[in-house]
């Protein structure tokens, strides 16, 4: 009886965190899209515009084009063509529902993980992917969270039937959780305010140990591999060591900004801060480092009772003028749910004084760039991935439909748990109204 009970309960489970569509097939021959308003993100908007895309690449993109052999013409009427909108940081795929303990796999036990990456961990079945992309964002960072060193973040693509087919790029970044570095000035338990004194320097030492473990281990493998023992946590520095990928570290405080990329320049690796509420005031530092910021999600309360309600709102604007490299982020911490909103973040932030140019590059070619894979994705160009969606409107506006997408030339299937639902009720009430 306990068998059938376990049994059904795993069942209910599976049919809370599996999705229902089916990935997109392998593109076959050339795809020509025409009589669209194209949004290079190069340049201005054309009309009047063909894309063509042929093996999941673009092959050519402007007016009056020649159509290749056999291929697939959509005619879009007007609709407008964007390039997918890019997630620099969530943990989709890797978490579904807060309060189910099984269903969230961002996190190791442990403080320091530099092994861990979260690509392997993505669960393609998520019910959140489809509700994501069906709003254009179709390319997203899953990254790992908890303790000090969390593990390796992934750029995933959202659509495919495995973790493997999702990989754009598996390692981009160590995640990092920066300790709070300055004591509270006026605290109200000394005591407490000690331990924290006490975990922020064994953090702190906890780093440099690792660095400098990681560099002793990368002399002594080559120099003698039969007797020098694998260690897969210092095997998994040796790319930050080397300088192949970039430290992602979150921190919000001036302090902790100050502090990460004192430690950046001390190691001699990239930065990259998330969050980055105090930004502005650390803007001479990144500007001198080159270090970029991924704006934590904007839509929230100013953090301190003095700040102007839209402190948040303005911050990427703030930035912009301070000449600070940045993108935004929709998913927050760990609000992995709200990564769909992507393009509405963008939206307020050109409410309240980003240019709308700004807007648009700052969730698509900007996130792109700092990640390191603006090569393939970002904007519409010749020789880049197929990674795009066609609209009705402006996709930062909510009234807007994105009608199709293609992710490497696939197309992807755009309904989701939220259409499913909106169809389910619609036809109660009509049924309800055709019953009376």
């Amino acid at each position: 009886m306990r068998l059938i009970l376990l049994l059904s309960l795993l069942v209910a489970c599976s049919t809370v965190v599996a999705s229902d569509q089916i990935p997109g097939a392998p593109q076959k021959k050339p795809i020509a899209l025409v009589n669209a308003v194209v949004h290079t993100l190069t340049g201005p908007p054309v009309e009047k515009c063909t894309i063509i895309f042929d093996e999941g690449k673009i092959t050519d993109v402007g007016q009056g084009l020649a159509m290749p052999a056999k291929a697939e013409i959509i005619d879009l009427k007007g609709q407008h063509v964007y390039p997918s909108m890019i997630e620099a940081h969530s943990q989709i795929g890797l978490t579904e529902i807060a309060a189910v303990r099984a269903t969230i796999d961002f996190a190791e036990t442990g403080s320091i993980n530099p092994n861990v990456s979260a690509h392997v961990a993505v669960n393609p079945d998520s019910e959140l992917i489809p509700v994501t992309r069906a709003n254009g964002v179709l390319i997203a960072v899953s990254a790992p969270a908890g303790g000090l060193v969390s593990g390796k973040a992934s750029v995933m693509q959202l659509d495919g039937w495995t973790c493997e087919d999702m990989t754009v790029k598996p390692d981009i970044a160590l995640v990092i959780h920066w300790p709070q570095m300055v004591p509270q000035p006026r605290p109200k338990d000394a005591k407490a305010e000690e331990g924290k004194t006490e975990k922020k320097n064994q953090a702190m030492k906890d780093l440099r140990d690792l660095f400098d473990h990681a560099r002793a281990y990368s002399k002594a493998r080559p120099a003698n591999p039969a007797a020098q023992f694998f260690d897969s946590r210092l095997e998994a520095m040796l790319p930050v060591v080397e300088g192949k990928i970039p430290l992602l570290v979150a921190a919000d405080r001036a302090d902790q900004i100050q502090s990460a990329v004192a430690f950046g320049v001390e190691q001699n690796v990239r930065v990259i801060i998330f969050g980055g509420y105090d930004a502005e005031a650390c803007a001479e530092l990144l500007r001198r480092y080159s270090v970029p910021v991924i704006i934590d999600a904007i839509h929230k309360d100013p953090r301190r009772e003095h700040e102007d309600y839209d402190a948040a709102f303005t911050l990427p604007e703030r930035l912009r003028q301070a000449g600070v490299k940045f993108c935004i982020s929709g998913s927050g911490r760990s609000e992995t749910w709200n990564t769909r909103n992507l393009p509405y973040q963008a939206a307020t932030a050109a409410a309240y004084g980003l240019p709308y140019e700004d807007a648009m590059r700052s969730v698509t070619i900007w996130p792109a760039e700092i990640l390191g894979i603006a090569d393939r994705v970002g904007t519409l160009e010749k020789g880049k991935d197929a990674t795009l969606f066609v609209s009705d409107g402006d996709p930062l506006e909510t009234e807007t439909q994105v009608t199709a997408a293609w992710i490497q030339g696939r197309k992807v299937d755009l309904t989701s748990r939220h259409t499913q639902l909106f169809e389910k009720y619609s036809e109660k009430y009509r049924q309800l109204k055709d019953g009376r």
